[in-house]
């Protein structure tokens, strides 16, 4: 991860073909553009690649998840179950859709612990948001268990986990709806992009609509189509389709990549007294994107984090002072700090919440350190990086 690293000819071929027309907008203009439906082709080797019936491109993951909530007809008065550990698109896109980001517990998976949302259940609730976070995934068999009992939909953020799965299922494909994103450093890069995947024919065809400005599509007059409903301009581009047309196509070889280079830097960690690894609830399904591991206390984790990146191994990330990926920082939720006005249920529901509550988060994201896993890594270069960190560790459990 990801997968700018290995920009070459193939990305190159499908941009310039759409160069070569001139056109780079997905709808119309059919005379002229040789042919060359960029998007359509990479929404076919989505569904393809992932065994799902359909594939709708959006402008972004985050508004991959707008869609999908819109589709799924979640809105004003309800309430969305998602993770402390996640990155704030989540909970900017249930805002976007008028509903009420309802924030619960990670466990040791890094993901949505299922007690946790369970007990955070009200007749409100309307969707359970797991996001697979880190390259591998949330309880996702449980946690579907949960929303069939309760007659709630499950939503699957995959944003960060292309490629992995759930006994042999993509995740984004196990839910009632998935999205990815494939923004500039996500393990296969359009440069910026998403998608909504799902098996239900009914959301598929409200996501096309409606990610258009709600265009029906019908005929071959994109000035005479009707609007059934509502929508926005939520499009991707033919120029950003096209970047990910070549990198769908090594998507395989990225997966093997990242897994071969996570397992060196995991074999030396293991050997180290103290070290321990996130739980990963399908081991053979993890796209291994960053390689997990927790240390004994806090001040360890802040010591060992800090060594790590005084000694030049980037990379490696402290989630838990993150202002971008954990709840501790997100203190324009926490305010309700929006350049418009927010209407008075989700006001009232953020000024009551307790964002103090999320003790088993704090004790796991404290000792927590995610060691991200490049692609461009020579053998030699994870051997080296390998030995590296362990030696640095070492130093400060010793």
């Amino acid at each position: 991860m990801p997968g700018f690293e290995i920009f070459g000819e193939e990305e190159r071929k499908e941009v310039q073909d759409v160069l070569d027309s001139g056109i780079l907008m997905r709808y119309g203009f059919d005379h002229m553009r040789n042919g060359h439906w960029k998007a359509r082709e990479l929404e076919t080797a989505i569904c393809e690649t992932f065994k799902v019936k359909h594939a709708q491109l959006t402008s972004s993951g985050t508004t991959a998840l707008s869609t999908a909530m819109a589709v799924m007809g979640v809105g004003a008065g309800d309430e969305v179950i998602m993770p402390t550990f996640t990155f704030v698109a989540s909970f900017e896109a249930i805002i976007t859709a008028g509903a009420t980001p309802v924030i619960v517990d990670v466990d040791d998976t890094l993901c949505l612990d299922p007690k946790a949302v369970e007990a955070a259940i009200t007749p409100k609730t309307k969707c359970v948001m797991p996001v697979h976070m880190c390259g591998s995934m949330a309880q996702v068999d449980t946690l579907k268990a949960i929303c069939d009992k309760h007659d709630l939909l499950l939503l699957e953020d995959a944003c960060q986990s292309i490629g992995a799965t759930f006994k042999g299922q993509h995740l984004g494909t196990i839910g009632d709806a998935g999205t990815f994103s494939f923004d500039f450093v996500k393990t296969m890069t359009c440069g910026e992009g998403g998608a909504v995947l799902t098996n239900n024919e009914t959301y598929y065809v409200n996501a096309d609509h409606y990610t258009d400005h709600g265009h029906d599509h019908i005929g071959n007059d994109r000035g005479a189509e009707t609007h059934p409903f509502l929508g926005y301009n939520f499009r991707i581009s033919e120029l950003h389709a096209a970047v990910g047309l070549g990198q769908i196509r090594k998507l395989d070889r990225i997966l093997a990549t990242q897994r071969k280079n996570n397992r060196v830097i995991k074999d030396a960690l293991a050997a180290i007294d103290g070290v321990t690894f996130r739980r990963i609830p399908d081991p053979e399904g993890d796209s291994a994107t960053f390689l997990s591991f927790f240390l004994p206390t806090e001040d360890l984790t802040r010591k060992a984090h800090a060594k790590l990146l005084e000694n030049g191994l980037g990379g490696n990330f402290y989630w838990y002072d993150n202002n971008w990926h954990y709840v501790k920082k997100w203190d324009h939720l926490k305010n309700a700090t929006s350049l418009f006005p927010l209407h008075s249920g989700l006001k009232e529901a953020i000024a009551n919440y307790n964002f103090d509550q999320f003790e088993q988060s704090d004790a796991i994201m404290g000792r927590t350190i995610s060691s991200l896993i490049n692609l461009s890594w020579t053998p030699e270069q994870a051997e080296e990086r390998a030995s590296k960190m362990a030696a640095t560790i070492q130093s400060v459990l010793s």
